[in-house]
């Protein structure tokens, strides 16, 4: 058996081991392993097992995941997201469908201080979906919001995909975070143009939205202060060259927990017992999701290496090279790979089991390598929210357990042709993506 056939048969065997619920990073390391004993032999196989945790432990990039990750659980407790959502319902309140827009504004103001998928969409399925159906929205309209505002917390820095992205191409995170901000807010406006659509063209999805005055509207925007704090001490600093990304997960995690504090005196919840008990849970959160972040990160490592020298990418880029066909032709086949994926895993083993494979072909053809990483971050949002699986879609039928499943996937299909869109913005005008970074040169 060659070592191609041997790669092939490793993606099919990961592929059915995900489909039968195990574990993403046991089965990456896993299939990693033995496909490299059997290539190689198994001797190596075990020196690969024992060197490659440690190598990926020691990489200093990866300091900025965990540190993120306690920024956003830091954030959650302090209760930034229902500010956040208040905050977004009082200016937003004379769209067509306002609540279904406050919450695709709120994820975007949350994801700037998030930076996960599942993490947005759970907090704000939580707070938006029981409000909206109170004031008699449909349930495809409360629900359809939330599974794209969820995509947004990947898409708008700081965010994790980007920072390994970034790590396995070798390019500035720095940049990266820059290249996110204009497309995360065009696809915040998009979505809010697809909910204003359905309503205009269907009356019976949403209500008029309630009226408030100018006073309540400016003392709602008390709910943007640490969210501001964060996202301009964070990026702030960075930009302007104060700190490195670094430093800035670290400051900002720092920031976010002193921010949990001073929120709960306002709110007269403050004792050192409750403040303890809301630290600890944010710890106990972080280091759960880091956990199974770097199990990720080590199994896709040992995989990768096994389909490196299964020579499957480089076979596969000669192929995609050798096509006659447009480099945008190539780019609209890798979407409709990333739809599928997207249905059935996370975006972290995405990035880790794609991007070796896809990034020599799109070297290749010319192709800026921040531009294609915010490409790749919104072709996943695809998958997250696409029938028949949709990980964003299952995350909020476990939010809202007496909306059915079917409901949920009518409300977000209208926003895949939103992020087909988007994506087709970008490739025909890359300059959105590239115009800040080029910037900082």
């Amino acid at each position: 058996m060659t070592a191609l056939t041997i790669g092939i048969l490793g993606i099919i065997v990961f592929l059915f081991l995900i489909f039968m619920g195990m574990n993403i990073g046991l089965a990456l390391l896993m299939v990693g392993f033995v496909g490299y004993a059997a290539i190689v032999n198994p001797k190596a196989a075990m020196a690969l097992l024992r060197t490659d945790p440690s190598t990926q432990a020691s990489t200093y990039s990866f300091m900025v995941v965990p540190l993120f990750i306690l920024m956003g659980n830091f954030a959650y407790h302090a209760g930034l997201s229902s500010g956040l959502y208040d905050c977004a319902n009082k200016w937003l309140n004379w769209m067509p469908g306002s609540l279904a827009c406050a919450t695709v504004a709120a994820c975007a103001g949350f994801g700037a201080i998030c930076g996960s998928n599942a993490a947005t969409c759970a907090t704000m399925g939580t707070i938006a979906i029981p409000e909206m159906r109170k004031y008699g929205y449909n349930d495809r309209l409360a629900t359809g919001p939330v599974a794209m505002g969820g995509t947004l917390g990947i898409l708008i820095p700081p965010s994790t995909p980007m920072i390994i992205y970034c790590i396995i191409v070798e390019a500035s995170i720095g940049k990266m975070f820059m290249a996110g901000i204009i497309p995360g807010v065009l696809m915040a406006v998009l979505s809010m143009a697809t909910i204003i659509f359905m309503v205009a063209t269907n009356k019976s999805l949403a209500p008029k939205g309630a009226k408030y005055t100018w006073i309540e509207r400016l003392v709602s925007l008390k709910g943007l202060i640490g969210v501001v704090i964060l996202f301009g001490a964070v990026l702030g600093g960075m930009f302007s060259g104060w700190f490195s990304v670094n430093q800035a997960s670290a400051i900002g995690a720092f920031l976010a927990c002193v921010i949990m504090g001073v929120n709960m005196v306002i709110r007269h919840e403050f004792t050192w017992k409750a403040f303890w008990l809301k630290f600890k849970a944010a710890m106990w959160s972080s280091i759960q999701t880091f956990a199974m972040t770097f199990l990720i990160i080590i199994g896709a490592s040992v995989f990768c290496k096994f389909l490196t020298i299964s020579t499957l990418p480089t076979v596969l880029a000669d192929f995609i090279g050798g096509l006659n066909v447009s480099k945008y032709v190539i780019i609209l086949l890798m979407t409709i790979v990333y739809l599928f994926l997207g249905m059935i895993m996370d975006e972290l083993p995405m990035i880790m089991l794609t991007i070796p494979i896809f990034w020599p072909i799109v070297k290749e053809l010319g192709f800026d390598m921040i531009w294609f990483g915010i490409y790749v971050i919104m072709s996943m949002e695809l998958g997250a929210i696409s029938p028949p699986v949709g990980l964003n879609c299952f995350i909020i039928s476990g939010v809202t357990k007496d909306i059915p499943l079917g409901t949920i996937y009518k409300g977000a299909l209208p926003f895949v042709l939103t992020i087909f869109v988007g994506i087709a913005l970008i490739t025909v005008f890359p300059d959105i993506v590239t115009f800040l970074p080029n910037l900082l040169k």
